[in-house]
C-alpha cells in the first residue's frame, strides 16, 4: 500500500494537539521513525495510531539522531499504536524521472528528480550534511502540506510498486539551488541504532521485487510450500493398479527390465517412444 494508507501511519501532536509530524511503525516493538524536525518541540509528545488509540512518549523515549535529521520514537510495544510496520527499502531504488508515493493531506504522488547534496541544520544551529538527499517535485497540495508545521513533515516517500520506505519528508533541508521538495534518505552503516532497527525492519515487514528483505523471503518460501496459511486439506492419492503391478513385480524380481545404451544422440529416446 502507498505511503498515504492512514492506518499504517502515526501522526505526532504536541500535548496541546497542534500536528508536529507524521511518522511510521519499523518494528516489532512498535518503535516510530520520523523526522527530526517533528520531534524537537520542547515536553512530551502524543501520537496518535489507528482505532482511536494514542501513546505518550516522553523525551527519554525519543532517540534523536540529528546527524541524519531523523528520530526513534519508542512506544512502549507493539499494541500501543496498532499500526502495521512499514518495510524500509534496503537500497536506493528511485530512479529519476520515476514516481513515489507521500503522505500529504492524503496520498500524493511526486516524481523523482535525482538526488542533490544538501544540509540539515538542527536547532542548536549545527549543520549536517546529507550527500544524496532525494530530490522531488511536488503539486500545489503537497507543498503546502510540507510548509513549517505542516503534519506531512516526517512522512514516508514510498515506492509505489512495493510500498518500501525511500526517505522521509522535511522541509529543514537546504540545497544549493532552489529545490520543491527534498526527504532525508535512511542510510544504513551510519548509526549503531539505526542499523539494529533495519535489522528487526526486515525480519518482521516483508518487502519484495527490488527491495526484497528476510522477512518477504520467508512469506514467498511459506507460500510456494502452500503453507503461508497453515496445513491445507490434501487430495487423497489414487492407487493405479497397472503400474503398482509393474512396481511389485521389480521389487520381487520378477519384472523384465530393458536397458537402452548408447551415446547422446544415437537415437535412445526415438527407440523407447516406438517400444512405449
Amino acid at each position: 500500500m502507498g505511503s498515504g494508507d492512514r492506518s499504517k501511519l502515526v501522526k505526532i501532536c504536541d500535548q496541546a494537539g497542534r500536528p508536529r509530524g507524521t511518522g511510521f511503525v519499523a518494528d516489532e516493538r512498535g518503535t516510530v521513525v520520523t523526522a527530526h524536525q517533528a520531534v524537537i518541540s520542547p515536553g512530551p509528545l502524543l501520537l496518535h495510531g489507528t482505532d482511536g488509540r494514542t501513546c505518550s512518549v516522553a523525551p527519554d523515549d525519543i532517540t534523536a539522531l540529528p546527524a541524519l535529521g531523523l528520530a526513534l520514537l519508542r512506544t512502549g510495544g507493539p499494541d500501543a499504536l496498532d499500526a502495521e510496520p512499514l518495510p524500509i527499502a534496503g537500497r536506493d531504488r528511485a530512479e529519476p524521472g520515476g514516481y513515489v508515493d507521500i503522505a500529504a493531506h492524503g496520498r500524493r504522488e511526486a516524481r523523482v528528480l535525482g538526488t542533490t547534496p544538501a544540509t540539515y541544520t538542527a536547532p542548536d544551529g549545527v549543520g549536517h550534511q546529507v550527500p544524496a538527499a532525494l530530490e522531488l517535485a511536488l503539486g500545489t497540495d503537497g507543498r503546502d502540506a510540507l510548509r513549517s508545521g505542516g503534519a506531512a513533515i516526517g512522512g514516508p516517500v514510498t515506492d509505489p510498486a512495493t510500498g518500501a520506505v525511500l526517505g522521509i519528508l522535511t522541509t529543514t533541508l537546504t540545497a544549493p539551488h532552489e529545490a520543491a521538495g527534498l526527504a532525508l534518505p535512511i542510510t544504513r552503516g551510519t548509526d549503531d541504532t539505526l542499523d539494529a532497527l533495519l535489522r528487526r525492519n526486515a525480519a518482521v515487514a516483508p518487502a519484495y521485487g527490488p527491495h526484497l528483505n528476510l522477512a518477504g523471503a520467508l512469506q514467498l518460501t511459506a507460500t510456494s510450500v502452500a503453507s503461508a496459511d497453515g496445513p491445507k486439506a490434501r487430495t487423497a492419492p489414487v492407487e493405479r493398479a497397472d503400474v503398482h503391478a509393474e512396481l511389485a513385480a521389480f521389487a520381487a524380481d520378477t519384472g523384465l527390465v530393458l536397458g537402452l545404451v548408447g551415446a547422446p544422440g544415437t537415437g535412445r529416446t526415438t527407440e523407447l517412444a516406438a517400444l512405449a
